[in-house]
């Protein structure tokens, strides 16, 4: 088995969507895509609520306010989808749904 070692961190310089993905082009000329699914709280967002972004410190993460998401840059590279709870997602969506009623 082998293991991950990241030589140098990598940091988001922005962030983009396309129909099914998430990507984020990084700061050494890479750009990682993964999964919109892996993150329930991106994939329930409008187009709006995602491409509203901010990088976190020098672009260690990413944070959508209008999502309360936040995701490392560092997760991203290694492959990690959301870990939220059902209870705490199911939480969201009905904090959610009574906002837009």
């Amino acid at each position: 088995m082998s293991t991950l070692t990241i030589e140098r961190e990598a940091f988001a310089q922005e962030v983009g969507f396309t129909e099914g993905s998430l990507v984020v082009y990084l700061d050494d000329g890479r750009s990682v895509s993964v999964p919109i699914a892996w993150y329930p709280r991106l994939a329930a967002g409008t187009k709006e609520e995602r491409a509203h972004y901010e990088l976190i410190g020098d672009g260690e993460g990413i944070h959508w306010p209008a999502l309360d998401e936040d995701i490392s840059i560092e997760g991203i590279i290694a492959g990690r989808c959301s870990v939220e709870s059902a209870d705490s997602l199911s939480r969201w969506f009905s904090s959610r749904q009574s906002l837009n009623q």
